[in-house]
């Protein structure tokens, strides 16, 4: 098991095996040196929105870390389609396609950028509920561009992002913010953060030291195109402790209100709730139904 307790389909080395397939041995680059870049997709309620720039994504971040992708975004995004046409009607499935170096270069611990591996892990994942979901301020903070690979969906970075989750759980919330270094929010351990003041959508700047999410760019467009005003510009933890609102974009839950931020109630809000249905409107689109055809 990885992050669901269904089923999990691995697709590796040409074929599709079921279940938690091994796909990294002991001395690859990846498993030691942590090489490994992955992206998200999801599939509900029949559709699978953004799917072609969520499988894009993954050979750019690939060469953000030196390695030759293996596969185009096209070809993943074709594997995936042709696969979940054989999930039960109503799945809801986590996508996650992953390249990571097997060898390592000739100073060791530079990766070998033509040794690619590529694999794809489909999980039955439900998508979560919006209620009862609560942040917290972690003492962990962003690293800057120039300290870590922030521009890649990279698995390394994930660590600093587990710590922050394992802090706000051992406080009783369900994630935290985390800082950037000048002290400014970033985002949480695992999604892009709003917060919403007198109508008006605000988010963190992209800067850099966080991924400018896929969903966190969409969420912004619809809301605009809607005729909501969005600001991305520097927030402090006191924006978000004066917020009216305050809800996340991410690929596992795509828009999650936050119904309590440290130990003040929020309830769900109206322009959550707007976010939220305007996401569900472009999923089921007709466009968005084409590509997942």
């Amino acid at each position: 098991m990885a992050i669901g307790k269904g089923k999990i389909t691995t697709w590796f080395e040409g074929d599709w095996h079921d279940g938690n397939t091994p796909i990294m041995g002991a001395a690859d680059h990846g498993a030691w040196l942590g090489s490994q870049v992955f992206d998200g997709a999801r599939m509900f309620e029949g559709v699978l929105p953004d799917l072609d720039l969520h499988c894009a994504r993954l050979p750019r971040s690939a060469q953000a870390l030196g390695m030759i992708p293996s596969v185009t975004g096209e070809e993943i995004a074709a594997l995936v389609r042709d696969k979940v046409k054989q999930a039960p009607k109503g799945a809801e499935l986590y996508i996650r396609p992953m390249m990571w170096s097997r060898d390592s270069g000739a100073g060791l611990i530079e990766l070998d950028p033509a040794s690619t591996g590529f694999a794809i892990c489909i999980e039955e994942l439900a998508m979560p509920a919006i209620e009862g979901f609560s942040l917290t301020v972690s003492p962990y903070r962003r690293p800057r561009q120039d300290m870590a690979l922030t521009e890649a969906k990279a698995g390394s970075l994930y660590a600093n992002n587990g710590r922050i989750m394992v802090y706000a759980r051992q406080h009783g919330f369900s994630n935290a913010l985390s800082l950037d270094i000048d002290g400014n929010v970033a985002e949480t351990a695992s999604t892009n953060v709003f917060l919403v003041r007198d109508g008006v959508v605000f988010t963190p700047a992209p800067t850099g030291c966080f991924l400018n999410g896929l969903t966190r760019q969409r969420v912004i467009g619809l809301l605009r195109g809607d005729g909501v005003e969005v600001v991305e510009t520097a927030l402090t933890v006191e924006d978000f402790r004066l917020a009216e609102e305050i809800f996340a974009t991410g690929n596992i839950a795509k828009v999650m209100p936050v119904s309590r931020f440290e130990e003040r109630e929020l309830g769900i809000g109206p322009v959550t709730l707007r976010a939220r249905g305007l996401y569900w409107d472009f999923a089921h689109s007709p466009a968005q139904a084409d590509s997942a055809a």
